[in-house]
């Protein structure tokens, strides 16, 4: 009877161990990485792809995903790409599908169980498909009221690459901001149809300068290198340049986008992505925008303009100044 009790006490205590493991799994799941595929149709360091690119590798960091990346995928290419990381079992999947809507939606229908995060300027999709984009026009409403200050010719130049909606919104809110602070601006705009040529982008802006502008809105990489040459000013877009061009780039309209990235890793652990739009979590109330510090222009810019820069800033964040949303193609005002 003694060894049956025993051996019925053993059997408890087993059980009970085997109870208490089950509290862990929770635990271990927490402390899987979830697999994150990127796909970028231009180099990682294209400013918008490049914002991208630096939240996930935040989030491989902090080891919360294993992430795998590839830049330069030719559109023709791009589907192709997807469906082998689709296969490959990421489980989330992120990228730019401008100009592969239809290919990247396709994919998205046959896995239907991967999450897939995507800039698109069209709508979510059932059951698996969200959408992002980067809605920074505050800031660039902001650091449009900079340039309208400190320009000294009325004359201000943008150089973009595709006239397209996540492009245009920018433009129009720059050019609103100056604006407000500079009734007489006068501006040139170009595109240069590209997302990633430099040296095309450099002359476009050349170009400007000879036509007097003595700002520059910098959408594009080589904008800022050919104010540097012609020593005007420059305004910059999505990422800070200023410290490699420390007398050029007054500032610029910043894109974070760490809200995003979290917000979707998160939902795809907890098994609740659902298809949506996180466009909001680019805006400055997210913290996924902002206008750079001054930096090496503190104290260069009036007191006066600054202080009416803040006011503004303040009165977007309270919700008191909402910046117009405006995705129709900028045209020039000067002849």
């Amino acid at each position: 009877m003694k060894l049956l009790m025993q051996g019925r006490r053993a059997v408890l205590a087993s059980a009970m161990a085997v109870a208490a493991l089950a509290t862990i799994p929770s635990v271990t799941f927490a402390q899987d990485k979830l697999k994150v595929a990127a796909i970028y149709t231009v180099p990682f360091e294209q400013q918008w792809v490049s914002r991208i690119h630096q939240a996930l590798k935040a989030a491989e960091a902090r080891g919360e995903i294993q992430y795998s990346a590839t830049e330069n995928v030719t559109n023709a290419d791009y589907e192709r790409v997807m469906r082998e990381y689709a296969n490959a079992g990421n489980q989330l999947i992120v990228g730019e599908a401008f100009a592969v809507e239809s290919a990247a939606r396709r994919v998205a229908k046959d896995f239907p169980k991967t999450s897939f995060l995507l800039g698109s300027s069209g709508k979510p999709q059932e059951p698996n498909f969200s959408i992002f984009d980067n809605f920074i026009q505050e800031p660039a409403y902001l650091s449009g009221m900079v340039a309208g200050g400190m320009t000294k010719t009325n004359k201000i130049g943008l150089v973009g690459g595709f006239p397209i909606p996540e492009v245009n919104r920018l433009m129009h809110a720059f050019m609103a901001g100056v604006k407000e602070v500079n009734p007489k601006a006068e501006f040139t705009v170009t595109f240069i149809n590209s997302w990633f040529d430099p040296p095309k982008a450099k002359e476009a802006a050349m170009a400007m300068i000879d036509r007097g502008a003595d700002i520059l809105y910098a959408e594009r990489f080589g904008v800022s290198d050919a104010a540097k040459e012609r020593k005007v000013f420059a305004i910059g877009n999505v990422i800070n340049t200023q410290e490699q061009y420390p007398d050029t780039v007054i500032s610029s309209a910043l894109w974070n986008m760490q809200p995003t990235i979290d917000r979707a890793i998160g939902l795809v652990r907890q098994g609740q992505f659902k298809p949506e739009d996180y466009g909001q979590y680019s805006m400055m109330k997210f913290k996924g925008s902002s206008l750079a510090p001054l930096g090496t222009f503190e104290g260069k810019i009036p007191a006066e303009l600054v202080a009416k820069v803040r006011a503004r800033e303040t009165e977007i964040l309270d919700g008191k100044f909402v910046v117009k949303v405006d995705d129709s193609q900028p045209k020039s005002s000067t002849k």
